[in-house]
């Protein structure tokens, strides 16, 4: 299963910002980008450089394509003002595109990516626009699958910036949106061999969704010869060929490895067996309540590895913790649970049990007195009589 991360930058960029041609425009350069800022009170260039580099460095964690093709850097157009944005993309595209888009032209020159900063629509579309222009720089006619599949398998990859890059961090949780609907259509829907030949224009939700579960089969399965498939064609895709040549190089270098009917026969296996959040959520409750520790805690992880930064995995193996009286382990996991949105009163009350079976009565009543403070009408009650009998000397001990 493919592990959540959450990523600290260093980012060693060059993000000088000069003036160019005397327009009002300014320009910042990083390794591999060159951000042209439209409006000159615009101060988010160097945190988008970093962001910029950030995901061009996870994403060529998984392509390691050689970088030294990149005759020309990357090219960004930074808007903050709704109108000078649409009217600039209107002009190259005949329509508008919210937030963020791509500009791809066969002159590498005029390829660029046009964003619209601080606009309602930049951050649901721009992570998918800057991997297409990274896959893009580097093959410019890719298979469909692979430029759809991984825009969808990015898409929950996000950058935490900060006012110093030594702050900057990258989350990622593996995107399983769409298991559920790929589990429904089945073998109703595009074939492996189907998507693996699918035109350039394919634009159809089901080929999308059913691209992202075959790029998800080819790096997760577990198979060692479909994820060496995939790298091996990340290798031999050509800049210089169209689609239809590159989806024949796909086919070949897959043909090598395995055959199209074992092939398939394997995707929906490993469709059906993989689970979401919720159901690994409540496999874990379900363990819980019928008093099975490992297979609730099991769950609770692989929740957890799905996405590190929901409260109710680390909730709940908090209480599994202290029900095996690993009482500095709940605490850890209630702290954890507090910082990523659990319900304070909740949180508190469990953290002040915790702390009254350790033996903690200072904390234990610190803790309790602020569960009876942010919800009183809940835990007022209970709190004040425990804190009594603590003072008394009749639990603590």
């Amino acid at each position: 299963m493919k592990k959540n991360v959450l990523i600290p930058l260093f980012l060693l960029l060059t993000t000088a910002l000069s003036a160019e041609n005397g327009g009002g425009e300014n320009v910042v350069r990083s390794e591999h980008y060159e951000i042209t800022i439209m409006n000159p009170g615009e101060t988010t260039g160097p945190i988008l450089a970093r962001e910029l580099e950030a995901r061009f460095a996870f994403y060529n964690r998984i392509f390691h394509f050689d970088t030294r093709p990149l005759e020309l850097p990357l090219k960004v157009r930074l808007f903050s003002d709704q109108k000078p944005y649409n009217d600039y993309v209107a002009s190259r595209l005949g329509s508008y595109r919210p937030g963020a888009v791509y500009l791809h032209y066969n002159r590498q020159e005029m390829r660029e990516l046009v964003i619209n900063r601080g606009s309602r629509d930049e951050e649901a579309m721009l992570p998918s626009q800057i991997f297409i222009q990274f896959l893009r720089g580097f093959i410019p006619n890719p298979p469909a699958w692979l430029r759809e599949g991984f825009t969808i398998y990015f898409n929950n990859l996000r950058f935490k910036g900060s006012t110093g890059e030594s702050g900057d961090s990258l989350v990622y949780e593996e995107n399983l949106d769409w298991l559920e609907a790929v589990k429904r259509l089945g073998r109703n829907g595009p074939s492996p061999k189907d998507i693996l030949q699918a035109g350039p224009q394919e634009n159809d939700q089901n080929f999308q969704i059913c691209s992202w579960a075959l790029v998800s089969f080819f790096l997760n399965s577990g198979n060692s010869g479909y994820s060496r498939a995939l790298y091996e064609i990340f290798m031999t895709l050509s800049r210089d060929a169209g689609v239809e040549n590159n989806n024949a190089e796909v086919m070949r270098r897959i043909s090598l490895w395995t055959d199209l009917g074992t092939m398939s026969t394997d995707y929906y296996a490993y469709i059906n067996s993989r689970k979401t959040f919720i159901e690994f959520m409540e496999d874990g409750r379900r363990a819980y309540g019928s008093k099975i520790p490992g297979s609730a805690a099991a769950a609770f992880r692989n929740a957890l590895a799905l996405q590190p930064e929901n409260h109710a995995p680390h909730y709940y193996l908090g209480l599994l913790a202290f029900e095996s009286k690993d009482h500095d382990g709940a605490d850890k996991y209630y702290q954890s649970a507090l910082r990523y949105g659990a319900d304070e009163a909740l949180v508190s009350y469990a953290r002040g049990i915790n702390a009254v079976a350790a033996g903690k009565t200072d904390d234990a009543v610190r803790f309790l007195e602020q569960a009876g403070a942010v919800s009183p009408s809940l835990y007022k009650a209970r709190t004040d009589e425990l804190i009594r009998q603590i003072h008394q000397g009749m639990i603590g001990k």
